[in-house]
């Protein structure tokens, strides 16, 4: 059933105005195009709204009882449109984002504080999961927009590289490697390491550098989150390999982070949407600031983690 919203609407600014003259001027319409209108609703119910004579306009009975349903009707309809003319303007809204928990606990807070100054009234639902979670949530319309690490090309994603995340040596500063520049996968030989569930890409880079330089993995302790293996290594458990996104030289008194070489490893984080879909203006606005801001920031970021 076609709902003929522009003769209602006329119906209604003809009644509330008492003519048509006046109505058609606040439209913005010939007053013969106002007539088709009405002319073209009575049609389709099958029902006399007004009756119009020479000297006046009155509506009839069934115009009468119509009226106030008809008004709800506009008003309901102005207000949804204004609505989404006040979204689209001023990027007001919620949406969700997910996001790989190391992004999420140290490159987040800056980016959703920097989004809160420009859409205060806005909601963010974040979606904290690994990173191939991340993926499956932005295609199957569970978030709008997911940051995770870098992985195959995939046909329905659009996949913007955001920055190189290198993997580092965490240890305290008591451990003998503590005062090392830099040190090497080959220095990790007799090292007690705290790992990361074999469901992380960490893990899979660690455990490829270690086979690759014949080191058998050391340590008795695997963990789920790399915030985890920080705490751990805090205490003075053992010491870890995890990327240098998950923790910022100053955060934990007596940590060190020591870059990792011979070679460099390095994750790829990038920023997922999916290809054919349009984002809601709260997520635009909030994608539109990661393009924006965090390649600055991230520079930032990485400057104070070397």
């Amino acid at each position: 059933m076609k709902i003929d919203f522009d003769g209602i609407q006329a119906f209604v600014v003809i009644a509330e105005l008492g003519g048509f003259n006046k109505a058609a001027d606040q439209l913005h319409i010939t007053q013969t195009a106002l007539t088709r209108r009405v002319q073209k609703l009575e049609a389709y119910l099958g029902l006399k709204l007004i009756d119009r004579t020479t000297r006046q306009v009155a509506l009839s009975a069934v115009g009468r009882d119509f009226l106030p349903q008809a008004r709800s009707i506009v008003n309901d309809m102005t207000s949804a449109v204004e609505r989404l003319k006040d979204m689209s303007q001023h990027a007001k809204g919620n949406f969700t984002l997910a996001c790989v928990p190391s992004m999420a606990a140290h490159m987040l807070p800056d980016l959703i504080k920097r989004y809160a100054d420009v859409c205060p009234d806005n909601r963010i639902r974040l979606l904290d999961a690994a990173s191939y979670e991340v993926r499956e949530a932005v295609l199957h319309g569970q978030a709008e927009i997911g940051i995770a690490i870098s992985g195959e090309d995939h046909p329905e994603l659009i996949e913007t590289p955001l920055f190189d995340d290198p993997l580092m040596f965490i240890c305290r500063d008591t451990h003998p490697l503590h005062s090392q520049s830099s040190v090497t996968w080959a220095d990790m030989r007799d090292a007690d390491l705290i790992v990361v569930s074999n469901f992380m890409a960490t893990r899979v880079f660690m455990n490829y550098q270690l086979a690759k330089h014949g080191i058998r993995l050391n340590g008795n302790y695997e963990v789920q989150h790399h915030a985890t293996a920080i705490n751990l290594v805090a205490a003075g458990v053992g010491c870890a390999i995890l990327p240098s996104s998950t923790l910022n030289e100053g955060d934990r008194p007596h940590v060190r982070k020591i870059p990792l070489t011979g070679p460099v490893v390095k994750r790829k984080i990038a920023l997922l949407r999916r290809k054919n879909t349009s984002l809601s203006p709260a997520a635009q606005a909030f994608y539109a600031l990661i393009h924006k801001e965090h390649l600055s920031s991230t520079k930032s970021l990485l400057r104070k983690s070397k």
